[in-house]
């Protein structure tokens, strides 16, 4: 259903008075509508019409009408429904969204059309609605993304990594998702906006602003040419676990989640296993075992995750069935495009000094005759001389340039 006016104002009030994730509000929200539930919030305390009880059932012999029973909503206390109902008596939805939208942004609600409807798939967590900036579709963008995420305290290793992989990711289409913090979230955006591609930051404070200060021109360049997303109204400040609740955002937005150095205690971590929760893909880049910053994306290959190196081996998980990453082989030497049979005589010569045809024949497993004609093909190859009536390898440090497959 399309949303109403009243609705989408209803959500954005609520934005500003519940916490991101709140499963409690979402149910409430699921039970009356926004818009009822916001009134409620402004009318004199009334938590049994807020929070209606299960109707209990009447019991044997006893005719009268099922009642409610008095009970107070689990997880909800008084201070939380105070601060409810204070802030929802302070709420300016209008003003917001005015703000918002000077700022060339606008506020997404279910049922819009640019509304990524996976997010549904977090059942009452998930976002009341979402502040957007930037000129892009999020619908059409979210379908085809990546998120990649991990330590804002990384190595050189790590920020050249993550920008190598979004860049990559960039230049095959995909948007790549992340969390504009130091560290691998602002490599992976610098990546895919250097590759000419597209990257959404989810914020963990209103879209007006700026966090980290560091990276405000980072993010005034997203908004210009991407999108900042975030759950909460303009003005608002990021705090410890707000960032923790941004992060099931971009895990249920993204087709996959890639974590590019994490310590054991990271809320990229965090980010990776809310997205096996939903069924996404989970997938983690090694590095060294003896560096503390590995030891979270180890403990996730070690378990749900995938192991990746590259935007090829990425795509070849999120992305539509054939899209594979070529093969991986070492170099090809000329040795290798020998015939099996020549290549088990050119194996069985010594590896310095001659040998007579017969010791050669005989370590081969083959005739003589045929082990003497493999070796004229290897001779005219340059793998192999002949020394009198025995046989060598060349004295050459490298093997032959012009060698081809053999075979007669």
């Amino acid at each position: 259903m399309t949303p109403t006016d009243d609705e989408r104002l209803a959500r954005a009030a609520l934005t500003h008075i519940v916490e991101p994730g709140d499963e409690h509000a979402g149910r409430a929200v699921r039970r009356h509508g926004a818009t009822t539930f916001l009134q409620l919030l402004k009318e004199p305390d009334d938590d049994a019409a807020l929070f209606p009880a299960p109707r209990t059932s009447p019991k044997d012999g006893d005719r009268r009408a099922p009642t409610r029973a008095p009970e107070t909503p689990p997880g909800i206390g008084e201070r939380r429904l105070a601060n409810w109902r204070r802030r929802a008596r302070t709420a300016t939805p209008e003003r917001d969204l005015d703000h918002v939208a000077r700022l060339g942004g606008r506020f997404l609600v279910p049922g819009d059309p640019a509304w990524p409807r996976q997010l549904d798939d977090l059942g009452d967590a998930r976002p009341l609605g979402l502040w957007c900036r930037g000129p892009a579709d999020l619908r059409g963008w979210a379908l085809r993304s990546v998120a990649v995420v991990g330590a804002r305290a990384c190595t050189p290793y790590g920020a050249h990594t993550a920008a190598t992989l979004a860049a990559g990711l960039a230049e095959r289409g995909w948007v790549v998702v992340s969390g504009a913090a130091f560290g691998i979230d602002g490599a992976a955006h610098r990546g895919a906006l250097a590759g000419g591609g597209a990257t959404i930051a989810v914020l963990a404070c209103g879209v007006d602003g700026a966090y980290p200060p560091g990276h405000a021109a980072l993010i005034n360049r997203i908004a210009e040419q991407g999108l900042l997303i975030g759950e909460l109204p303009p003005g608002a400040h990021p705090t410890r676990s707000r960032f923790i609740l941004r992060n099931r955002v971009i895990a249920a937005l993204t087709r996959g989640t890639v974590v590019v150095e994490a310590e054991h205690r990271s809320g990229s971590l965090v980010t990776a296993r809310a997205a096996a929760r939903l069924g996404r893909h989970t997938m983690g880049v090694p590095g060294p075992v003896t560096s503390g910053l590995s030891a979270g994306v180890h403990e996730l290959l070690r378990g749900e995750a995938t192991l990746v190196t590259d935007a090829a081996e990425i795509v070849e998980l999120v992305g539509a069935i054939g899209q594979l990453a070529p093969p991986r082989r070492g170099p090809v030497l000329p040795r290798d495009l020998l015939a099996p049979d020549t290549a088990r005589v050119l194996e069985a010569l010594p590896g310095r000094g001659p040998a007579p045809l017969a010791d050669i024949a005989a370590r081969a497993g083959t005739h003589p005759d045929h082990t003497l004609a493999k070796l004229y093909e290897l001779h005219s190859l340059g793998f192999v001389e002949r020394q009198q009536d025995d046989w060598r390898l060349t004295n050459r440090r490298t093997e032959p340039s012009n060698a081809r497959h053999g075979g007669t």
